[in-house]
């Protein structure tokens, strides 16, 4: 194991760590944890990422380190449950350049942030933006598709003087739905559900919807063709591949018809696709002209993640400092289920509070693990070594990060989501570890502010929790088959574990984060 560990020496800067040791703090470890997850959230804050993204100068602007000239000639366009408030800092930042927008947001989406007190996310009287909302209960709409027609009108008007600054988020393809006519959307609808109830990929599915859809798959910048196009992404997708964040409309894509039609062959759907769909995929796609370089990639287009997980994992990672932990970032693309997900968390709880040397065995069933939940073995191992190294050399505290979006084999019909069950079974692995502020403390939260059909984000656990839940008569295990982990967390300490940030208008997917006390000097 040890030779195993050394190996990770050879590249220190994947670790977000210091050798100084952190500053102690006399806060609670559920407030220091409540207080990482915070700045997370804070860190990818949609006026935030497009701020941190574009400086203004006199005559131009840089974007991502790419200065342009503004000549009055800028346009914009959006997309996401995020652009909104995208679009408003956008605004106030190039102020009269921007000529025209159209943003397509989620239906209600104003009078909530105006419900909330957001009001630095909303437009002024006076903008030049226009705003369509759609896609009610996220999905496809007419209202969602006449915003997808403005913006292509708009992106086909543009000449080689413009800019069209494309501003993506999170449920951006739900509200960008473009079927490539005679399709009409209810038919595009019900060949992907047909699909999705197949069993399908989601793969499959985005081949096929960027085959059906006139803006996907780099439709939208094919469209505004010969301007130059600048495409901010807010990503929610593990890895943040540009094809597939809102089935990247700012991103080439082939278009193969043999390959969509064999998707539909391999779950005997051929014989159910409308005549409509048949016909497009018949034609030669004219999607493409010479506007591209050999790297495959449009040349008129730059495309740029400005807010991710690793970015909200790294803000974390600098406010857990402050309050007296040594951050370690795991991984940005935790997935699997829940069950193999809390099973790493546990065993990298004991791992790190071991009062010896941990057992081999721990470091091997970590590695094996590993691929199945997203964590690449060099991850663990660099990991592990950190946490060995805070045991023997005395760090104090530690705070291990890490996100993604693992996911829950529906057993039952009770209420919550992925985070709040990933605490209540992680809290079943900390069991025997202690309690705060001596045990570790784990919460798990989406950035998005809801964790399922419930206004928790997710839950707050420690080492306590099977005695605490045994001493309140709560059967742990009939709430995990019914799926009924808000409940649960709600009728234990009156509902004190729940993460509840409110609207927080920002999704890039989880956060969670492990605290792990420092070992007693009596012990090293």
């Amino acid at each position: 194991m040890a030779r195993v560990l050394s190996l990770v020496r050879l590249q220190p800067f994947l670790t977000l760590v210091g050798r100084r040791k952190p500053m102690p703090c006399t806060m609670s470890m559920d407030s220091r944890a409540r207080g990482v997850f915070a700045a997370a959230v804070e860190a990818v804050q949609p006026d935030t990422v497009v701020r941190q993204s574009i400086e203004r100068k006199e005559d131009s602007v840089v974007i991502c380190g790419r200065k342009f000239t503004l000549q009055h000639n800028l346009h914009l366009v959006g997309f996401g449950k995020a652009v909104l408030g995208m679009a408003a800092e956008a605004e106030r930042i190039l102020g009269d350049h921007l000529v025209k927008g159209i943003i397509s947001v989620p239906h209600g989406i104003q009078q909530t942030l105006q419900q909330h007190g957001k009001n630095h996310l909303l437009l002024k009287e006076n903008s030049h933006i226009k705003v369509m909302e759609g896609a009610k209960h996220n999905l496809p709409d007419t209202d969602a598709q006449k915003a997808a027609e403005g913006i292509k009108q708009l992106a086909s008007e543009l000449t080689e003087k413009d800019l069209l600054l494309v501003l993506i988020s999170g449920g951006g393809s739900a509200l960008l739905p473009a079927p490539i006519p005679p399709i009409s959307l209810q038919e595009k609808l019900d060949v992907t559900r047909k699909l999705a109830a197949a069993g399908s990929t989601i793969q499959e599915l985005n081949t096929v919807r960027r085959a059906l859809s006139f803006l996907k798959g780099g439709g939208l910048a094919h469209c505004a063709h010969p301007a130059q196009v600048i495409a901010l992404i807010l990503s929610d997708v593990i890895g943040d591949p540009l094809d597939l964040i809102a089935s990247g409309p700012t991103v080439r894509s082939e278009v193969w018809p043999e390959e969509v039609l064999s998707v539909f062959e391999r779950y005997k759907l051929l014989n159910f696709l409308p005549a409509s769909v048949k016909e497009v995929l018949g034609r030669p796609s004219p999607r493409w002209r010479e506007n591209t370089d050999e790297s495959n990639t449009l040349g008129h287009v730059l495309n740029a993640v400005i807010g991710s997980n690793s970015v909200a994992l790294q803000c974390a990672g600098r406010r857990a400092r402050e309050l007296g932990f040594r951050p370690v970032v795991l991984a940005p693309g935790v997935c699997g289920d829940v069950r193999a997900v809390s099973r790493l968390y546990g065993l990298l709880a004991h791992f790190a509070c071991s009062q010896k040397e941990p057992p081999p065995e721990i470091a091997a069933e970590l590695l094996r693990l590993g691929p199945e939940v997203g964590v690449e073995s060099w991850d663990l191992c660099r990991t592990m070594q950190v946490l060995d190294e805070g045991r023997t050399e005395g760090w104090g505290a530690t705070c291990l990060l890490a996100g993604g979006e693992p996911t829950v084999e529906l057993t039952g019909k009770g209420r919550g989501g992925r985070n709040q069950e990933l605490a209540l079974r992680v809290g079943l692995e900390l069991r025997g570890l202690g309690l705060p502020p001596n045990g570790p403390v784990f919460l798990s939260g989406g950035t998005d502010g809801q964790d399922g059909p419930t206004e928790a984000a997710g839950a707050i656990t420690d080492g306590g929790l099977y005695e605490e839940a045994q001493t309140q008569g709560l059967d742990i295990d009939n709430f995990l088959t019914n799926n009924d982990s808000y409940t649960f967390f709600t009728r234990l300490s009156a509902g004190q574990r729940l993460l509840v940030p409110g609207l927080t208008c920002t999704n890039v997917m989880d956060v969670h984060l492990l605290l792990i006390p420092p070992i007693p000097v009596n012990i090293r």
